[in-house]
């Protein structure tokens, strides 16, 4: 197997490709379209999003301490992207998506209704990295979708929403189930023989 030497960037991938709410009051109420999250700590609940200052958002969330990450699955998939690529300086993304702004259990943030999964998160530090700045959060509440709880298992079946995730410009929808955690050291039941 032969390898190709490339500069060092961003190959971590794929990524979910999250709406992030944020806003105090509706006329500040924005979203926008992150992939540079993910989880930190699990206890505490932390998790993190990494934001460029010229970004709309930015300001609004450095100034709120707070915001929802909002998961996306394939019928989010055009609002995920538009939201990505308007800025809130212009455009109403709640409206001109048709999302409906939700009131947060906790944060001043809202979360996006259409969403199976919002995660609200308050700020406890903005690590300043370059092009980007890195906002280290707590997680201090998580709404799941009623419709996606099993109620047989009371497990969250997320992947029956499709999920969203993006590697190298483009969205994909996740893949079928290949495996779970601990599968490959798992003992094996051994069948009774009958004679």
């Amino acid at each position: 197997m032969s390898k190709l030497l490339w500069k060092p960037g961003t190959m971590i991938y794929p990524l979910p490709a999250v709406m992030v709410s944020c806003g105090s009051e509706p006329v500040e109420y924005n979203i926008i379209t992150i992939s540079w999250t993910g989880t930190i700590c699990t206890d505490p609940a932390m998790c993190y999003i990494s934001v460029r200052p010229g970004r709309h958002s930015y300001n609004i969330i450095r100034k709120n301490g707070d915001y929802v990450i909002n998961l996306t699955t394939k019928a989010l998939a055009f609002a995920t992207d538009w939201c990505g690529v308007k800025s809130g300086a212009k455009h109403r993304k709640f409206e001109e998506m048709k999302l409906t702004p939700a009131r947060a259990s906790i944060v001043k943030a809202p979360l996006i209704l259409e969403s199976p999964v919002n995660i609200e998160c308050v700020v406890k530090e903005i690590k300043e990295l370059g092009t980007h700045h890195m906002f280290i959060s707590e997680i201090v509440a998580v709404n799941a979708d009623e419709a996606l709880v099993d109620k047989k298992t009371g497990l969250f079946r997320l992947n029956d929403a499709i999920p969203l995730c993006y590697s190298h410009g483009k969205y994909y929808e996740t893949g079928p189930l290949i495996g779970k955690f601990g599968f490959s050291v798992e003992k094996k039941s051994k069948k009774k023989s009958v004679s």
